[in-house]
């Protein structure tokens, strides 16, 4: 993961440092921020070099949920990871609404929070070429694209994955289980909501091809054009 860039956001000094030095041993290079304000400005100085933001909830003079909101305005694709004490459902929901990619809770054990660092990143930094056509829903798999009858659309990480893994699957019906296991990657002990509310947004995108996902009564979706 040479050469990859990971800003670490999180007004604890100890939790910088444990978060630092197990990525350093994976060769990221580490920023840090100590809080909203700063975070905001280490990004918009470094937004061209970010791979990623590890991002805490409760900090003082901006919080997590206001830094996520202004990065998403102008970024929808930059994977951002929440690290939060709280696991309320109603709150990850509303997280996944504003396009966090995925949610680490606080006491959390730093290898497995870097193995989920370099998944994503695996993924988004992917040179595959690739470029296939579902009835003028266009995705390019090395840009990390998809254009709806040639204009492009803005999805967030998950968001893509998402629809990624639904396209590859064409006339296949995926559970609701199956779609978290893998697309979020490891087992996801929320609710069913939260894949529906990402399948919401992607419909809402796609605009009239948005139809081609169905919901799959007592099961999940799939993709299908008729």
């Amino acid at each position: 993961m040479k050469d990859l860039t990971v800003l670490v956001v999180d007004d604890e000094a100890r939790m910088r440092k444990l978060i630092k030095d197990f990525l350093a041993q994976k060769d990221f290079n580490i920023l840090e921020a100590e809080d909203g304000e700063k975070a905001l400005k280490v990004y918009n100085d470094n937004k061209n070099k970010i791979n990623l933001i590890l991002l805490d909830v409760m900090m003082p003079k901006l919080d997590g949920w206001s830094v996520l909101r202004q990065i998403r305005q102008e970024n929808k694709a930059l994977p951002i990871i929440m690290l939060t004490a709280r696991s309320e459902e109603q709150d990850e929901l509303f997280g996944f609404e504003l396009g966090v990619d995925e949610y680490i809770a606080k006491p959390f054990s730093p290898k497995i929070l870097v193995a989920r660092v370099e998944a994503i990143l695996k993924r988004t930094t992917s040179k595959t070429k690739e470029i296939k056509d579902y009835d003028g829903i266009v995705i390019d798999n090395e840009g990390r694209t998809v254009t709806v009858d040639g204009k492009l659309v803005e999805l967030s990480f998950r968001e893509y994955e998402l629809l990624k893994y639904l396209l590859e699957n064409e006339n296949i019906a995926l559970s609701r289980d199956k779609i978290l296991n893998t697309v979020w990657n490891y087992d996801y002990y929320g609710d069913s909501r939260t894949i529906d509310s990402h399948i919401k947004k992607i419909r809402h995108k796609l605009g009239k091809k948005g139809k081609h996902i169905q919901t799959i009564r007592g099961i999940g979706y799939k993709f299908e054009i008729k």
